[in-house]
């Protein structure tokens, strides 16, 4: 990752992010290289050099964007929102480490992985991007909670513009890259589905999840919906079948024999052969049962820290096959080419009223704000996903 304050050095002070720090162009340096001029930019961005509790290592850092060079661009960021992955990055937890950029005696990485940004500027030797496109990250652990970046058009990625693209929020471009992605990735690569066929997924009401039943309807597939029971689990079944679920069952409606036998009513003989996981524990081997013959289970996150049993009859007599699947690494493996015809995808069924914005509320950028928002960034999903509005 080319972080945006690789053209300067920190001078005297060893604290690196407080406000009176003293930073100066490399080139002030003595015996320093690679000097670049600073723009009239003045960025500011969430910052940490180590890992920890975000409250703690946050901090938030002013300065002087880089200068436009013929091979680079300039974006200003319109939203950015906290996901769970962004608060474990910071604390050191996820399979992806961000780079910290050498400054001084210090390193420092932006927090924060998914975006929306618009080109403000682009160099003369740059030809895939131009002044006004709307472009995400183009990979995971770039640093999307500042004001402005500079860098190679590589690394962003350009989003299309649609029929009726003026239907589409700023929030649902902010949000594209992780959960709906997920979704349509799960349906689409694991499984040639048909109309009419069944899907079977638990955490029915997560992001990812909504997206899935969105999507699924759109496409004409017909989806069953686990979620774990609750007291207001008669207004949790309306609002996602309002969605589009085919239907909501509880994960303890699962294992119970009475109600097993009318969840197989409804597909018959035409068992699912695609099953979606975020859960582990008991009630995903149970769901598992439901898949028919040469079935695909697919696990992309284990919210209740279970494992998850696999039964042999399900890979001797049914031969289900099992699989993980995680949105980065797809994004790795692929061209942008292949990753803009999916936005493309995702954005006209947005712009068709197909898929809708999800439910979420601001958060201001400042510093303390931002730091009691991040440290919230788990657990504090009652009220919808918290999205930075620059």
């Amino acid at each position: 990752m080319r972080l945006l304050l690789q053209s300067f050095i920190r001078v005297g002070r060893k604290e690196p992010f407080r406000k009176s720090s003293h930073w100066v162009p490399c080139s002030q340096v003595s015996g320093m290289r690679g000097y670049a001029s600073e723009s009239d930019i003045t960025a500011s961005a969430m910052v940490y050099s180590n890992y920890g509790q975000p409250s703690q290592v946050l901090k938030w850092h002013s300065y002087r964007l880089p200068a436009l060079t013929p091979d680079t661009v300039h974006v200003k960021f319109l939203a950015s929102p906290i996901n769970p992955a962004d608060v474990n990055m910071i604390q050191g937890a996820y399979p992806i480490k961000p780079t910290f950029q050498e400054l001084g005696d210090d390193k420092v990485a932006v927090g924060g992985n998914e975006g929306l940004a618009e080109v403000i500027a682009v160099g003369e030797n740059v030809k895939t991007l131009k002044k006004g496109d709307q472009v995400v990250m183009a990979s995971t652990g770039y640093g999307t909670w500042r004001t402005h970046a500079a860098g190679s058009p590589n690394d962003f990625q350009l989003l299309p513009k649609v029929n009726d693209d003026n239907k589409i929020s700023l929030i649902q471009k902010a949000t594209i890259t992780v959960n709906p992605c997920t979704a349509y990735r799960m349906l689409k690569d694991f499984v040639d589905l048909k109309p009419g066929d069944y899907v079977i997924q638990n955490a029915a009401n997560s992001a990812v999840g909504q997206a899935v039943i969105q999507i699924a309807k759109a496409w004409n597939l017909r989806t069953i919906n686990v979620v774990r029971n609750r007291l207001n689990i008669d207004e949790l079944r309306q609002s996602l079948t309002d969605l589009g679920a085919t239907h909501v069952v509880t994960d303890e409606e699962l294992g119970k024999a009475e109600s097993k036998k009318q969840i197989k009513s409804w597909f018959a003989e035409k068992s699912p052969l695609l099953g979606l996981n975020c859960v582990g524990g008991k009630a995903a081997t149970e769901m598992a049962r439901y898949l028919g013959n040469h079935g695909h289970y697919v696990t992309y996150g284990a919210m209740s820290r279970q494992p998850l049993s696999l039964p042999a009859s399900l890979l001797i007599f049914k031969d289900v096959h099992f699989h993980g699947f995680w949105v980065s690494k797809w994004a790795e493996k692929h061209t942008p080419e292949e990753r803009y015809a999916m936005f493309e995808d995702i954005l006209e069924l947005m712009s068709q009223g197909k898929l809708q914005e999800p439910k979420w509320r601001k958060v201001n950028w400042e510093e303390e704000t931002m730091k009691q928002a991040v440290d919230q960034g788990i657990s504090g999903f009652g009220s919808g996903k918290q999205i930075i509005l620059f």
